[in-house]
């Protein structure tokens, strides 16, 4: 559990961009890992299951509470790896500057990315940060692929102004 834990809990979060509910669906993939750990136990595939898993619960939970939320493209019609465990490297001198440089802006992506409605941010986390095929997530949101199409590219715009905008303030 230790070694997939950070793994699980950020796959929720970029889904589901709330705190508890990624903290329960982590539980519950851990829950269901629990009750097949004799299978799990040697399995060199084990990071890619509960991945797998940890996506689709917190899809299956987004869906559950989908009444709550439109797609922006319904809004606007007519407008698109498994983690290995790796060893601890620190950075050389001339190197930091530039790591935490990296590390700011990966930070304010993730900052703005929560900051986007679910139709915007799901797909785009798929697409961008799980590695699906625009038809894969057509599927498992149960969407048309036009409707991924426009909301992945609305995402974007709306990423792109959060981060200008977050960016400029910052400059002030």
């Amino acid at each position: 559990m230790q070694n997939y834990q950070n793994m699980v809990f950020s796959t929720a979060m970029r889904l589901l961009a709330n705190q508890a509910e990624a903290q329960d669906i982590s539980q519950e993939v851990f829950l269901k890992a629990y009750e097949r750990f004799a299978e799990l136990r040697h399995s060199p595939t084990v990071g890619g299951w509960l991945k797998t898993v940890a996506t689709n619960m917190s899809l299956n939970h987004l869906s559950r509470y989908r009444s709550r939320w439109t797609f922006f493209s319904d809004l606007f019609p007519g407008g698109a790896a498994e983690e290995e465990e790796r060893e601890v490297e620190f950075a050389a001198p001339q190197d930091m500057a530039e790591d935490l440089e990296r590390a700011d802006r990966h930070t304010l992506v993730e900052q703005a990315l929560q900051k986007l409605p679910p139709a915007q941010r799901v797909p785009l986390v798929l697409y961008h940060l799980e590695g699906l095929r625009y038809e894969e997530i057509a599927a498992k949101l149960n969407v048309s692929l036009g409707k991924v199409k426009t909301d992945i590219f609305r995402g974007r715009e709306a990423l792109r102004k959060k981060l200008r905008l977050t960016i400029t303030e910052e400059a002030r």
